[in-house]
């Protein structure tokens, strides 16, 4: 039940920003709006506002804007001509499509900062529990010490700081830790475990650092931004076969957010920031049926100086969503396939 609400609340807060974007510009530059959607499939719940429909459909894994002129011969109502979608310059286009990815990075972005606001920002190391009788406990190591340095070797994450303790196997080493506010050096003489690798008996985690309101809104648009680039330099490497192809379809997603959502709420909010950049790239990319290969189109009417011919790009369209679905099916029968043979590989409960 907790992964089914976490879904469909992650799924629902995208695909709201997302066609959001839309909806918004499009209003912003005249374009008749004639209906809202969360979801496809048949409606479940609606209502009329102003000259906009805005409905609840069955299957929650999408949603629409729909407007006046999108169409071919579509026919406008009287006193609405300039209203329609293909009556608007290519430029205020453009941004009525843009504006659905962009909100998506938006949103990533605000998630961030909510998470950098209430929870913070990971921040160094921080001893989470000192072993009985371990040198650590011995050394005067306590919970919440922020561990800065080991032997004056500044310490930024649990990897540096085990690789310079297991280094280090039965020597004094000296570590700076930060408690209080106030650094303290502590001489602490490590032990050896069974594969002669250093250590102390004690648990570390990362720690956090709550930011202010505009500290977390800048922080929130840097993490976006790294994220975005993260995502594009895995994609390129995936293109020319240095990393391996990894497509995850919606049971795999599903399957990560109700993980996410019984580890707590901040890691479900960060899983659905990763979601809605990688939802926001994309529809960027110039695939047929996603914006990006609409914009494409758009680009194409200005240097040739006329549109393409409405039902020639609708039908590449058709053909491209087609294609996509049929990519969806391939990778969610190898998602369930997965989660299949995970779950029954003997010795796993």
């Amino acid at each position: 039940m907790l992964t089914f609400v976490a879904s469909v609340f992650v799924f629902g807060l995208l695909v709201f920003f997302h066609e959001l974007g839309h909806f918004f510009v499009a209003k912003m530059v005249g374009i008749k709006v004639i209906e809202f959607s969360l979801g496809f499939g048949p409606k479940i719940a609606g209502a009329t506002w102003g000259e906009t429909q805005y409905n609840v459909r069955l299957l929650p894994l999408g949603g629409f804007v729909r407007m006046a002129g999108m169409e071919p011969n579509e026919e406008i109502e009287e006193g609405d001509e300039l209203r329609g979608f293909n009556k608007k310059t290519i430029g205020q286009r453009i941004a009525v499509i843009f504006a659905g990815p962009f909100m998506n990075f938006l949103l990533a972005a605000m998630l961030l900062a909510m998470i950098f606001a209430f929870q913070g920002i990971p921040d160094g190391v921080v001893t989470v529990e000192t072993l009985p009788d371990s040198p650590a406990m011995q050394g005067g190591i306590m919970p919440g010490d922020k561990i800065l340095a080991i032997n004056g070797e500044h310490i930024e994450n649990q990897d540096e700081l085990i690789g310079l303790i297991s280094a280090r196997p039965n020597q004094n080493i000296e570590i700076t830790v930060l408690r209080n506010n106030v650094e303290q050096q502590l001489n602490i003489r490590t032990t050896a475990d069974e594969n002669g690798a250093g250590k102390i008996g004690f648990i570390v985690g990362p720690g956090t650092r709550k930011l202010g309101l505009i500290q977390s809104i800048g922080q929130g648009l840097a993490w976006t931004g790294r994220g975005t680039f993260m995502i594009l330099d895995f994609v390129s490497k995936m293109i020319f076969g240095q990393a391996p192809a990894d497509f995850g379809g919606p049971v795999r997603v599903v399957s990560e957010i109700g993980k996410a959502a019984e580890v707590g709420f901040f890691f479900l909010l960060q899983l659905a920031a990763f979601l809605s950049i990688n939802l926001g790239l994309f529809n960027l990319f110039p695939i047929p049926a996603l914006d990006g290969s609409r914009i494409l189109f758009l680009f194409w009417e200005k240097l040739r100086g006329r549109p393409v011919d409405p039902m020639k790009e609708n039908f590449i369209h058709l053909v491209g969503f087609g294609l996509l679905l049929l990519l969806m099916v391939v990778i969610t029968y190898n998602d369930i396939l997965s989660i299949f043979v995970v779950n029954n590989v003997p010795g796993q409960n």
